[in-house]
């Protein structure tokens, strides 16, 4: 009995309203976007999550362009994912923060220290 099913936000087939990931496309939350912090339902065009307050901008892991916090970039159509560079670790997770959820590891390797000296290279040099 299909009147019960809903169709999937991606492919637009019908399936059962309790689906976490698409039976027949195979992508995450086809019914409903849901906020990666707190689980809370969201919508396409709000800034910001009205349970937990995050930013539902944010910048692709593979692409760099900024789009909206769905499960899939606006402009490239990958995952919205990154992987922990921890070996012990590599848990995949939403770019929500600077380290992992899980072993509390950096996701981004630590900003280059040279770069800072050659942008200030007078820094800490002053004679009067």
């Amino acid at each position: 009995m299909p009147g019960y099913k809903l169709p999937c936000r991606y492919c637009g087939k019908v399936i059962p309203p309790q689906s976490n990931v698409c039976p027949i496309c195979g992508k995450a939350n086809p019914i409903f976007l849901r906020c990666p912090r707190c689980k809370d339902l969201i919508e396409k065009g709000w800034v910001n999550c009205p349970s937990c307050g995050l930013s539902l901008k944010v910048t692709c892991p593979k692409c760099k362009a900024e789009t909206f916090f769905g499960d899939y970039c606006e402009k490239c159509g990958s995952p919205l994912t990154i992987v922990c560079p921890n070996p012990k670790c590599r848990f995949e997770q939403p770019p929500i923060g600077d380290k992992c959820v899980k072993c509390g590891k950096p996701l981004y390797p630590p900003q280059n220290n040279q770069q800072n000296s050659q942008q200030n290279p007078q820094q800490g040099s002053t004679k009067q």
